[in-house]
């Protein structure tokens, strides 16, 4: 099982080729020998070659077409005489298209004014003379990393449609595979602290899904009493017990041709756990009080932030009902694991509730953002938001201060010594794993034997580390 940024490396890789054929590139350089030979070199690898000797004539060239990459000479006899007129069309092509993917062409002498573009936004640069094999390599490496950031952007703007927000790698992943499990009818298990957006995950995997315009039904299945759970979850008939003064269907048939999303399912006593595996099994859901079978058609998600496996191993927790909820696992990450989220979070519940209590769009200053980066969370991004919805109310006109912010006294903070520790323990066990399946050529039972654990033991830890 590879990672999710190692699959897309190594796709990237492999349609390397493929992005370059469909290119559309545009190469501008004072010297026609240049843009001859760099014809010849492109014209069967990619779509469209276009070269202009004028960079005067940039933005007419750029006006006409839309340009995949553009090859940028640094140097050019022009009227600005200063020595710097590649920087500075670069800055104009960034200018007239802010997302345009340039590689700068360059002598040797001018490699530092080289790697100043690319902190300026080039993407690369070519030492003149170049080698050919370089000089394609280049460009299918730069055309590579637009189609990953153009794919992240797209999954950004997608999930925040849906309440999601975050920029961090660790919710990078979780935005991907939403998109991959989504359109498929797999039964998903959603993992994680309190806190962390289960519901908003399992709200996301139904929007994205093909039973999108069909009911949500969710049901805190750790709520329901032995009395109330058969009731609730599978529907009765009247007069089936006391209470039962009409029919009524259960959570099941309401979300025909939809998602159920059973939350706190780690909740469950054995014998409701029996219940529902028996239905899942039989895809069948019988009302109290009748012997009529009802068919099923419903997505099922569920969600715990119980340690199930750990349940599963002191028999507290069916295995065959893992199997059976479990075809795809989601593990949200906890907030003070998700580098950065927390000022993306933070703003936008400030001017959320800014907006809902009619204050001004606050700023937090610098104080108020140490103060947030130095706390770990507990609470996650529940906590986050009932903090910042107390700090726009109790705010004095439209600077968020640090004294504004208050976190909640109910939860236990997390020290950053028990952080490093846990992560350092992490490390080593990862490290280990992946150390025994190099040794046993990815040979996942031969692993799982040295490493003293069963096989589905080590497809957890796989999946919890994305190996």
């Amino acid at each position: 099982m590879l990672s999710v940024a190692y699959c897309q490396l190594k796709t990237a890789y492999l349609n390397r080729g493929m992005q370059l054929k469909r290119a559309k590139i545009l190469v501008v350089d004072d010297d026609p020998d240049v843009l001859v030979a760099v014809q010849l070199l492109l014209k069967t690898q990619a779509k469209l070659v276009v070269t202009e000797r004028n960079p005067e004539q940039l933005r007419s060239v750029l006006a006409k077409d839309q340009f995949d990459l553009i090859l940028l000479d640094m140097n050019y006899k022009s009227k600005l005489n200063s020595g710097n007129e590649g920087l500075y069309w670069m800055r104009q092509i960034r200018e007239w298209y802010k997302d345009a993917m340039v590689v700068m062409i360059t002598a040797y002498g001018d490699i530092d004014l080289a790697v100043r573009s690319l902190k300026e936004g080039a993407a690369d640069f070519i030492v003149k003379p170049w080698r050919n094999d370089r000089l394609i390599a280049s460009l299918e490496e730069a055309l590579s990393h637009k189609d990953l950031n153009s794919s992240t952007e797209k999954r950004k703007a997608a999930n925040s449609d849906i309440g999601i927000i975050g920029d961090s790698e660790a919710m990078q992943s979780v935005f991907y595979k939403i998109d991959k499990i989504a359109p498929t009818d797999a039964n998903v298990l959603i993992l994680g602290e309190n806190g962390t957006g289960k519901e908003l995950a399992a709200k996301a995997i139904h929007k994205k899904s093909l039973r999108a315009d069909k009911p949500f039904v969710q049901v805190d299945v750790g709520a329901l009493t032995e009395s109330l759970f058969e009731s609730e979850l599978f529907g009765h008939k009247k007069g089936a017990f006391t209470d039962a003064r009409e029919d009524r269907i259960g959570r099941f048939e309401a979300a025909g041709g939809g998602t159920l999303f059973l939350d706190e399912i780690g909740n469950l006593s054995l014998s409701q756990q029996a219940k529902l595996l028996t239905v899942l099994q039989n895809r069948q859901v019988i009302r109290l009080g009748t012997n009529q079978l009802i068919p099923l058609d419903i997505r099922l998600i569920c969600a715990t932030n119980a340690p199930i496996y750990e349940l599963a191993t002191q028999n507290l927790f069916r295995k065959d009902l893992i199997y059976r909820i479990n075809t795809v696992e989601i593990m949200l990450p906890p907030l003070r694991e998700r580098n950065g989220d927390v000022f993306l979070l933070a703003n936008h519940f400030a001017a959320f509730y800014a907006d809902k209590y009619r204050k001004p769009q606050p700023v937090l200053d610098e104080k108020a953002i140490q103060r947030l980066g130095q706390y770990s969370f507990p609470g996650n991004v529940r906590e986050l938001q009932y903090s910042l919805e107390r700090a726009v109310i109790m705010m004095d006109g439209d600077v968020l201060q640090a004294k504004d912010l208050i976190f909640s006294p109910i939860e236990s903070p997390i020290s950053e010594q028990d952080h490093l520790d846990s992560f350092r323990l992490n490390e080593v066990e990862k490290n280990t794993i992946l150390k025994v399946i190099e040794k046993h050529n990815g040979n996942i039972t031969r692993a799982a034997k040295e490493l003293g654990i069963t096989r589905t033991a080590l497809y957890r830890r796989l999946s919890k580390y994305e190996i």
